[in-house]
């Protein structure tokens, strides 16, 4: 799965333009928010939401937050390996999902496919969001719009 395949991968890539609303914040695509926990400051997470595909990912790219493994939300700390940044990622995509159609319908496209995902990082202490985390919310997600 990635930005680069066909349909319906390359709509579920979290750098495809998919706008939603999170907590009252604009976000134009996942990879926007996903860049945006990197930065402690609410109003530069505003704007790294804004921003879609390899502009979003440039923007955290030199945020070393993982020397202390802490995130941010709206000015609440997370510790990388906490529960909490795992809710946090589930009401995030969850959002996307439930406000975006054109999410939706390629999520559903997929079909019954075990999705994977060879782009990123397995180590948690290395990514905002490990390919396993990615790949099993989606999948999850399919579910439950399936029913």
């Amino acid at each position: 799965m990635g930005s680069k395949h066909g349909y319906p991968s390359s709509a579920l890539s979290n750098f495809s333009p998919h706008p939603f609303e999170f907590d009252g914040v604009k976000v134009n695509s996942m990879e926007g928010l996903l860049q945006s926990f990197k930065f402690s400051n609410p109003e530069m997470q505003k704007h790294i939401c804004t921003l879609v595909g390899y502009a979003a990912k440039k923007a955290g790219r030199h945020k070393n937050w993982q020397r202390d493994q802490t995130l941010y939300w709206q000015g609440t700390e997370f510790k990388r390996d906490s529960d909490e940044y795992q809710e946090l990622l589930d009401r995030a995509y969850n959002a996307v999902a439930e406000q975006n159609e054109g999410f939706r319908k390629a999520l559903l496209a997929s079909g019954d496919a075990v999705l994977t995902h060879n782009i990123g990082r397995t180590n948690r202490k290395e990514t905002v969001l490990t390919q396993s985390e990615f790949c099993r919310r989606l999948m999850t997600i399919r579910e439950r719009l399936k029913k």
